[in-house]
């Protein structure tokens, strides 16, 4: 892969991760020295580490995505082919983004509380990673889950809701093509929340399909809206994700979006372009056919850290 780099415009390491938090000092390191662009080679979760050191800073990130979800990657139509994804990095083309923070600690695509956040802790425990592990520890656990109760303060007012699950979206989606926030976008300074509500096992298929369909805000069960800052109030303190890890937190959380915090390198193409109808139909069947597989997987099996930094040449 590494012979696809523009050697005309840049100059590289490569630093392979040792342990978790280590991409976040490496790429500390990376803008002390004036880097141009840091690159991560993994998933959400080494996204999340190394973006944290740039937020603000002239160094841009660059994603080769190779993780299970890609969330941040697929929201920014990055290719999911590392070479192709290497030929973004080396066209240069710059965006700046919106990220988000729940109690302080930054994400750049999604964060919630509620089934998804429990089912980020089990699969962090899961031994294995990847969408059917993810999948099936969904299914295992979706009608064993009790719903809680909430109250959420925003620059509106206070409201009450008894939910499965609250996700806020700073991106569309959590990953493999899952738009639990359909209508998000990353440059326009709001938070876009999603509350899915109790219901029941006849709700299940709808909910699937729309939820990779990039319509599940059009379901009886869904109530969304969009606000800039969002307090979170619950019984107790548990577990939150955030970009796709899970988190202990205290009962109240405060997530709030900074506008424009991050420079990310991208293909050339305007966020506000929608996919054709063709691309949508595709990532709605390849959603099914994840799901289809989770589950014939369960019923008969029961069943890179990399990060790579680029430096123009001639910087000093």
């Amino acid at each position: 892969m590494y012979d696809k780099i523009d050697k005309e415009k840049y100059v590289w390491e490569v630093a392979h991760t040792e342990r978790e938090g280590h991409a976040v000092e490496i790429a500390a390191q990376a803008v002390e020295k004036k880097t141009d662009v840091v690159v991560a080679i993994g998933g959400d979760g080494t996204v999340n580490e190394i973006a944290r050191s740039l937020v603000h800073t002239n160094t841009a990130l660059g994603i080769i995505p190779c993780g299970s979800g890609n969330g941040l990657a697929r929201h920014l139509r990055i290719p999911m082919d590392p070479k192709r994804a290497l030929e973004v990095v080396n066209s240069g083309f710059q965006y700046m983004i919106d990220y988000g923070k729940i109690n302080g600690t930054d994400f750049f695509c999604t964060c919630g509380v509620g089934f998804d956040a429990f089912v980020s802790l089990k699969f962090a425990h899961a031994g294995k990673r990847g969408v059917l592990t993810y999948l099936e520890k969904t299914l295992q656990e979706s009608l064993k889950y009790q719903p809680e109760t909430y109250e959420l303060e925003t620059e509106d007012g206070v409201s009450e809701y008894k939910a499965f699950l609250i996700a806020c979206g700073n991106a569309s989606q959590y990953g493999n093509n899952a738009y639990i926030t359909p209508q998000a976008t990353l440059t326009d300074g709001l938070l876009d929340v999603t509350i899915l509500e109790p219901f029941t096992v006849l709700d299940i298929p709808s909910l699937a399909f729309q939820l990779f369909n990039k319509t599940i805000d059009q379901n009886s069960r869904i109530k969304t809206f969009r606000c800039k800052s969002l307090c979170i109030r619950r019984t107790a303190p548990g577990v939150v994700h955030f970009d796709g890890d899970p988190m202990e937190m205290e009962a109240d959380l405060n997530i709030e979006v900074i506008q424009k915090g991050l420079r990310v390198i991208v293909p050339y193409i305007e966020e506000k372009n929608q996919v054709n109808m063709l691309q949508r139909a595709q990532e709605c069947v390849n959603g099914i056919k994840l799901m289809h597989e989770a589950i014939v997987d369960n019923i008969t099996d029961r069943n890179k850290k990399i990060l790579k930094r680029f430096t123009r040449k001639g910087r000093k």
